[in-house]
């Protein structure tokens, strides 16, 4: 019965906030979606729909990393470089080493570990504060995928520097990663969503998800408990260069080369997604689920400004006010509603 008072009798203030604080983000979204479908007719279609989910693919796997990251209480950095390196050694792999797809796809992802686990040493084992540790992995990648290819794109049938031709090229069962299907779904789509379910599965039904959560929460409480926190912090961060790494597997089949500009930008939108994903629900922790709204948020706006003619940089403006919401959403709203209702139980 006292339960049922106090639920009964919260303020009007404290539930409005409650709720902006839950769902706000999530009816922004849906408004967003039924703004665009309204003024532009091919918005609503399905081919669309799944064209914007391959397209966010990348972005929302690298997005899944930061989320491992940040659930330890870190944040890493290196993810749009790793990305970048997995398009580069990819297409090193297939087109100078003349290598098949499978052992392109292996490269890459042992590529993608082992950054991760030169940022889990350096912030794990050697102590350095993660945002600097990963910002000179970022530099160190980046350099060196520049080294490996001598600073030029890797395509098909490029000449090289003795006046040969390249013996490789990108092959079909590399490019299946972006222009297959498996029935009326492309394969992108399929590994983003299999991905977040993985994701999602072992961070909210696995002790080990729920280690990592303690780790990110209380690392003094956590190793008390018997927890061994150092190992949880390294997992988390070479999964995270792993998720990268698929990012960058998928972006190099997009492309079908090695562009050495290929992921500059996915820093931001990785980090963008994963900090959505922290305001969805009201959870306010990083969750698989809430990063993979984040990153349909952000293809639902590039999307939709597209198909208005809006010029690109428009797009970078949106994805600013975008966090700016989540954040108000994640911080504000909720540390408003929960200081009325410390209020109220102080004054009861």
């Amino acid at each position: 019965m006292t339960t049922l008072t106090v639920v009964s009798s919260r303020p009007v203030g404290e539930r409005v906030l409650d709720g902006v604080a839950k769902w706000g983000f999530v009816a922004v979204t849906v408004a967003l979606i039924a703004f665009f479908m309204i003024t532009e007719p091919n918005f609503r279609t399905v081919d669309n729909v799944f064209g914007m989910l391959k397209y966010i693919a990348p972005v929302g796997i690298a997005g899944l990393g930061v989320t491992l990251a940040m659930t330890v209480g870190g944040l890493d950095l290196s993810v749009g470089a790793n990305a970048g390196f997995a398009v580069s050694i990819a297409a090193w792999t297939l087109v100078i080493a003349g290598q098949v797809g499978g052992v392109a796809v292996g490269v890459v992802l042992l590529s993608g570990a082992l950054i991760g686990a030169l940022n889990a040493a350096l912030i794990v084992f050697a102590r350095i504060p993660d945002l600097l540790a990963t910002l000179a992995v970022m530099f160190t990648v980046v350099g060196l995928k520049l080294i490996i290819v001598d600073g030029k794109s890797i395509s098909s049938q490029m000449t090289l520097a003795d006046g040969t031709t390249a013996p490789g090229r990108f092959t079909a069962d590399f490019l299946w990663f972006d222009r297959g299907t498996i029935g009326p779904v492309s394969v992108p789509v399929i590994l983003f969503l299999a991905l977040t379910a993985l994701v999602w599965f072992i961070l909210d039904r696995t002790r080990w998800g729920r280690a990592l959560s303690a780790v990110g929460s209380n690392p003094h409480a956590a190793r008390l408990a018997g927890i061994k926190v150092r190992a949880y912090r390294a997992a988390a961060y070479i999964g995270c260069g792993i998720l990268a790494s698929i990012a960058g597997l998928l972006l190099a089949a997009r492309i079908g080369q090695g562009d050495v500009s290929a992921g500059n930008s996915l820093l931001l939108d990785a980090v963008a997604v994963a900090l959505v994903g922290v305001s969805v629900l009201g959870i306010g922790r990083p969750n698989a689920w809430g990063t993979a709204l984040g990153a349909v948020l952000i293809a639902v706006m590039v999307t939709g400004f597209s198909m208005m003619g809006l010029p690109y940089y428009i797009q970078d403006f949106g994805k600013g006010i975008v966090l700016l919401v989540a954040l108000l959403f994640s911080f504000t709203f909720r540390r408003r509603a929960t200081t009325i209702t410390a209020g109220s139980t102080t004054a009861t």
